[in-house]
Formats: structure tokens, C-alpha cells, sequence
């Protein structure tokens, strides 16, 4: 009898073995095909003459120095978070800084050696800079209304200031209690995402975001969606793709895309989970870390379709690079890194 079992077990873990190398069966190396290497199948092709293989993206300053003076207090001040530039550079691309209160004509010729702009999160809703976002914003619709592919992201503050320029009301926006939490994202019934920045993510990985807190959320003000469909220039302008909840379970909306356009905003943060480590809120597991770069991927294969191609030394010369960021992890509060910058 014991022998009969003994058999029985090793035939099993016979078929086991067996069903476990069929499965690595499955995986093979290139070397490991019959195929032959020198194919011309397997020869590099050449690059698309479509796309653009070196894309840069404007990021607009903020007023300040990210850190409430405790860095830099000089009255015309401003920075960027390094967050955004290395969101933009961890998906293959390059930022040059869009200075908010240098010269016009400066700013906007560097807008013209750029294939895209990102508008950061912050807190300014008026003045110089509420001006040259909207104008930074009608300069970008005019260039794709031309023909040329010129993307924009807009993110938390950029989110708000386009929710108030499009609708045309600067009192548009609503009070949410999202300060520095998590949360998930909410996909609105029935909506299509083919065509925007979550096509191209994993299902499970979707799944994911409405089930798990794997965004950031940094915001006092927001917009509901009835409030966002009741107003014709937005609702016509944008399609809500994500709604959130806040602290006290008031839903707003999270992510939006336009209709004719390659506008994406955010009421969250993407740049967050990857590179910035000041809130222990902000989700740093692996699959939130896919959202960043998801993302930003999504940001650069739309840059890659401009067709804006400056010259090399024009773009050199107002690279951020030619700026060393300031670490500010210990003296400010949200942030790691920033960028300061003083204009005369």
C-alpha cells in the first residue's frame, strides 16, 4: 500500500516538473531560436523621420523659492522643483526653464525652442504670473491650431489656472480638503481612454489606481464634476477621465483631457512618487512608481511628434542644465530639490 502512494507522489511531481519546464519552455532567448540573426529582420532600423528622438519641454517657473523664503527671499525670486525635471528626463527628454518673470520676448523665444510645457503645481492664481500662464497657454493652442504637435501638461496649480481660463471665471473653483494625502482615481462610466495617458497602461495596473491609494494629492481648491459639466467652455474644451474623493469624501475632478487638443491636466501629482521623499503620503511602492513613469512616458511620445527642430546651440545655451538645483530637503518643507532663479 505505502508503495503504491510512493509511486503515485513521485508520478505527480513527474508531471509537475514536467508542466514547470513547458512553462520556461515558453521564454526562449533570441540565441535559442532557429531564426537567423543576420536577417535584415533583426537589423536596427532606422529612426522614424516623424518623430523627434530629442524633445525638450518648457517648464514654467513659480513665484518663490519653494521653500517660503527660508532658501531665497528676494522679491523676484522663482523656481522649479527638480521633480518636474526629472520627471520630464526619466521618460527621455530635456527641460529648458520658462523664467515666469523674465522679458516677454525672452520667454517666448524660448518657447519656440521647446516641443512642449508642463505647468507646475503652487499657489499663484493671479497677477504677472496668472498672465503669462494664460498667455504661455494660447501660445500652445495656436501653435497645434498652425499644425505643429505642441503638447501641455498642467498639474495641480496648472490644472486650477486652466479650469479658470478656459471657463472664463476666475471664481470657478471650489474648497477641498486634499492637503497631502493619497488617494485613488476614479474612471468615469463608460469613458474612453484610447488616445490618452492611461492608454498605454497595464489593466492591471488601472485596476489598481481605482482600488489603491497609488497618487498623490496636494490641494485646497478643485472643481466638481457637476460644476465642470455646468459650464459650457469647459465641458466642451475638456472630457473628464478621473474624479477623487477628498478628506471629507467631497468628490472632485482629477484628471481631464482635451477634446481637440494635446492638453492633459492633473489634480495630482505624477512627479511625486518617484522623486520626493518630504511627506511620508506620498506613495512610493512599485506600482505607484509605474504611474510616474506611465506618465511622463505618455508627456514625451507626444513631444516626440513635434516637428520643432531649433538649433542645436540655441537649445544648449538655455538648457537647465547651465543651473545647479539647490538641495532643500532640510530647510524647506515639500520638497528635495529646487531650482532658483533671480531675474533682474
Amino acid at each position: 500500500m505505502w508503495n503504491y502512494l510512493w509511486i503515485l507522489t513521485l508520478i505527480s511531481l513527474s508531471e509537475e516538473l514536467s508542466l514547470a519546464k513547458a512553462a520556461q519552455s515558453n521564454i526562449l532567448l533570441p540565441s535559442q531560436l532557429n531564426d537567423d540573426l543576420s536577417s535584415p529582420l533583426f537589423r536596427c532600423l532606422a529612426p522614424d523621420p516623424k518623430l523627434n528622438y530629442r524633445p525638450v519641454i518648457g517648464i514654467l517657473s513659480h513665484p518663490g523659492d519653494g521653500a517660503s523664503g527660508r532658501l531665497n527671499n528676494a522679491t523676484n525670486a522663482s523656481y522649479i522643483a527638480a521633480s518636474y525635471v526629472k520627471f520630464v528626463e526619466s521618460a527621455g527628454a530635456r527641460v529648458i526653464p520658462l523664467i515666469y518673470n523674465e522679458p516677454r520676448e525672452i520667454l517666448f523665444q524660448k518657447l519656440n525652442l521647446v516641443n512642449g510645457v508642463l505647468f507646475t503645481g503652487g499657489w499663484a492664481k493671479s497677477g504677472l504670473y496668472y498672465d503669462i500662464a494664460k498667455a504661455v497657454f494660447k501660445k500652445a493652442l495656436a501653435k497645434n491650431d498652425a499644425g505643429y504637435h505642441f503638447p501641455l501638461y498642467a498639474i495641480c496649480l496648472g490644472f486650477e489656472l486652466l479650469t479658470m481660463i478656459i471657463s472664463k471665471d476666475n471664481n470657478i473653483l471650489e474648497s477641498f480638503n486634499a492637503a497631502d494625502q493619497a488617494s485613488t482615481l476614479q474612471f468615469m462610466e463608460n469613458v474612453n481612454i484610447e488616445g490618452t495617458v492611461f492608454q498605454r497602461f497595464p489593466p492591471d495596473l488601472l485596476k489598481k489606481m481605482s482600488t489603491d491609494c497609488l497618487v498623490m494629492q496636494n490641494h485646497l481648491y478643485g472643481i466638481s464634476p457637476e460644476r465642470f459639466q455646468e459650464n459650457q467652455d469647459l465641458s466642451s474644451f475638456f472630457k473628464i477621465l478621473t474624479t477623487s474623493a477628498d478628506a471629507n469624501n467631497k468628490v472632485y475632478v482629477s484628471t481631464v483631457e482635451a477634446n481637440n487638443y494635446p492638453v492633459t491636466a492633473f489634480q495630482w501629482h505624477p512627479e511625486k512618487n518617484a522623486f520626493e521623499w518630504g511627506s511620508s503620503m506620498i506613495p512610493h511602492s512599485e506600482d505607484a512608481i509605474q504611474v510616474t513613469q506611465h506618465v511622463a512616458n505618455f508627456l514625451i511620445s507626444e513631444a516626440r511628434k513635434s516637428l520643432n527642430r531649433p538649433p542645436a546651440s540655441e537649445v544648449l545655451d538655455n538648457l537647465i542644465y547651465n543651473y545647479s538645483p539647490t538641495y532643500c530637503g532640510k530647510a524647506g518643507k515639500g520638497f528635495d530639490e529646487v531650482y532658483i532663479f533671480e531675474e533682474p
